[in-house]
């Protein structure tokens, strides 16, 4: 069987009273984050996003992924020793884990797509009813097989489907590579006509992320030109 990667998508708020320290302690502050950030791609994915703009309850995501729950444990951990995180509050998280989906033909990527680092990504957590599990398997294919056509319509969308059963409160993390937003909500809008979509329970909520490098985010936090790097070991 391959290997299936877990992910973590932490979704980070800033209060305005860390805006208000000085510059060169919001600056050592950044340091110590994107350093934990640093050491955990080292040898995993990790990907940053701005959310400064498109929402107002979090304004930083980091997706961490790794075939195994300790890295993420671990970068998290060294994330809760920064500076940053002495004052920001996780507003919202997300854990899931890769596998092969029964109703595509087409291989469903296990790793993170090669060069699908696309302007933005969108994700939401997602809910079926479980009236959907009560349909005979057959069903639910034909079903699906409506919806996953209505999703080729649109090839400047990739969609990642990851598993939360028993990890996590959801069933399901959907997330998108989009260049263009517009495109996203029109395929949305298409979809929420399928059938499939009546047997959705919930997908809110939907966060719209700006990719970035891990410093070019943290840099949107406080509006100010900061280059962050790895702080050197003690």
């Amino acid at each position: 069987m391959s290997e299936r990667s877990y992910l973590k998508y932490t979704f980070i708020k800033v209060p305005p009273e860390w805006r208000r320290r000085g510059d060169a302690e919001r600056a050592q502050d950044k340091r110590e984050f994107a350093a934990a950030c640093a050491e955990f791609a080292a040898d995993n994915f990790l990907r940053a996003y701005s959310l400064v703009g498109t929402r107002g309850d979090c304004d930083l995501m980091i997706r961490a992924v790794a075939p195994s729950l300790d890295p993420i444990h671990e970068l998290h951990v060294l994330l809760n020793q920064s500076g940053l995180m002495r004052w920001a509050d996780v507003a919202h998280s997300y854990l899931a884990l890769t596998k092969e989906s029964v109703y595509s033909d087409e291989a469903q990527p296990l790793e993170p797509r090669p060069g699908s680092d696309r302007r933005y990504f969108i994700v939401y957590p997602m809910w079926k009813k479980r009236s959907w599990y009560a349909l005979a398997p057959d069903e639910r294919m034909r079903i699906m097989r409506g919806h996953i056509e209505t999703g080729r319509r649109y090839p400047g969308i990739e969609i990642n489907t990851a598993y939360s059963y028993g990890l996590d409160d959801q069933e399901f993390v959907v997330s998108f590579n989009a260049d263009h937003p517009s495109e996203f909500l029109d395929l949305v809008q298409e979809l929420r006509t399928t059938e499939s979509s009546s047997y959705t329970e919930s997908e809110t909520p939907i966060f719209t992320c700006i990719g970035a490098s891990v410093e070019r985010a943290l840099d949107a936090l406080d509006g100010t030109a900061v280059t962050a790097v790895a702080a050197e070991s003690a």
